[in-house]
């Protein structure tokens, strides 16, 4: 009986040990939030450059351009569980620009600039405590301003086009955890865009952040 009694206890005692531990998916579910901020690079389109400035009437001598930024973004999401997570947060892609010559005597200058809003889906495969992969996809909503001017006999009819637009991203990245809380991301995204005078194209971002995990996630 005493027997019995003792093992009964035992299995109460387990019990509540499991009734008062949380579940262990618990341990990798919470909020986090954090910055990145990189270089951005697109490709500005000087074939289209050349057939519009063609089709009024001018040749086009040369095309210099500064297709590279800096960009950055400032992002938040809710991790629930290790593998997975939902994130959005809000993007600025720098601006990229263009300067044309033309014969007759001109030139034609443009500059395009582009943030916005977006939404993924995130995958992550952790390596070991302390590192781990992800990968994500999502949407993006992005406010594309474009600006024109032109001198000599070129003219720019419409000078400060604007778009906004929802398209699709995509991104990789590699993620360092200093702490449970805290950690470093190094990532690759890939932006689609399109702007205000037909142009559709890719940005890139390359940027390095800090994220914090509130409540002390564990990966």
């Amino acid at each position: 009986m005493n027997r019995v009694a003792k093992t009964v206890g035992t299995l109460g005692l387990m019990g509540c040990a499991v009734m008062n531990s949380p579940p262990a998916i618990a341990n990798d579910a919470g909020w986090y939030g954090g910055i990145n901020i990189g270089q951005t690079m697109a490709e500005i389109d000087h074939d289209r450059i050349r057939s519009g400035l063609l089709s009024s009437g001018f040749t086009t001598t040369s095309i210099t351009d500064d297709e590279r930024d800096t960009g950055f973004k400032l992002f938040g999401g809710y991790q629930f569980n290790k593998y997975f997570a939902l994130e959005s947060g809000y993007f600025d892609l720098g601006k990229f620009e263009f300067t044309a010559t033309t014969l007759p005597a001109g030139t034609l200058r443009g500059n395009i600039k582009v943030k916005g809003l977006n939404f993924d889906a995130v995958g992550t495969f952790p390596f070991n405590e302390k590192f781990s992969v992800f990968g994500r996809v999502g949407l993006s909503y992005a406010e594309a301003k474009d600006s024109f001017s032109g001198t000599g006999l070129v003219t720019a009819q419409n000078s400060s086009p604007s778009k906004s637009d929802t398209n699709y991203k995509v991104g990789l990245g590699l993620e360092y955890h200093f702490t449970k809380s805290f950690g470093m991301r190094a990532e690759a995204e890939r932006y689609r865009i399109n702007d205000a005078v037909g142009n559709k194209g890719d940005i890139d971002l390359l940027s390095i952040g800090l994220v914090y995990r509130f409540g002390g996630v564990s990966q």
